[in-house]
Order: C-alpha cells, then structure tokens, then sequence
C-alpha cells in the first residue's frame, strides 16, 4: 500500500528543514497531539500509540542530505513499512511530502489507509507551523 502526502511548501531553507527532520525527536512536533500518546524519541529513532492503542516505531535507515529521510518501522510497528521525507528547494523555500510504503492486507489496509492518509498530510501542514512560528 502506498501513499504519499499533499506537498508543503515550507517557509524555510531546505537544509534547515531537513536538519529539523534528520532528528526522529522532532517528529513528535508535527503528530496530532489528541490522537498521540506516548511519543518517546532519540536522534535516530521515534515511537508513539495512535488510537486503539497501536504502537508505531520508526528507525532512521538513510539520510540523503537535503532531499531525503528514509525510515524503516521498528519492531513495535503492527506492519512492515518503509517511510520517506522527501524535501526540494524552491525558491529558497522548502517543498516536502511524506512517501509511505507499507506491507499491509487487504483487511487492515481498509481500515489504516484513510487515518494514515490524515496523519501524513497532518504532520506536513504542521512542518509548515513549525517555520512559520521560528521564521
């Protein structure tokens, strides 16, 4: 199942939003905070419960300077999945999308591929707040 987020254009330079991203701690900044407990995270790695009490877990596995931040799930995470921040420069800005690669069942991606659609365009609107309040 793949699905890839509504672009952001953020108020930033690219370098600056990627070494925002490239720290996993950070990411806990741009989830929703009432559907979001328990986020514990490290330089390299995050985890946190989503609604029905599900843990997801993501571990850095490359980091491609200014353009891409590749993710793996932990082993927390109900399903294998891949997940990529992709960045570019625009005009001195930033655009980014989240590109989601998971391994899931017919049966379970019913029920995940809408609030994991929601998630991810929540979590790049929130990287846009994130620069507009620091700008």
């Amino acid at each position: 199942m793949k699905i890839d987020s509504n672009k952001a254009i953020v108020n930033a330079p690219v370098e600056k939003v990627y070494e925002f991203l490239s720290n996993a701690e950070n990411i806990g900044q741009l989830l929703p905070k009432n559907e979001v407990k328990d986020f514990k995270g490290t330089t390299e790695e995050c985890s946190f419960k989503v609604q029905g009490g599900i843990t997801i877990s993501l571990v850095q596995d490359e980091l491609v300077p200014t353009k891409e931040i590749k993710m793996n799930s932990g082993e927390k995470s109900p399903f294998p999945f891949k997940l990529s921040v992709m960045l570019d420069e625009v005009d001195g800005k930033t655009e980014g999308y989240i590109a989601f690669d998971g391994e899931v069942n017919a049966f379970l991606k019913m029920m995940v591929k809408k609030p994991l659609t929601n998630l991810f365009n929540h979590m790049t609107n929130e990287l846009k707040e994130v620069f507009d309040v620091k700008a």
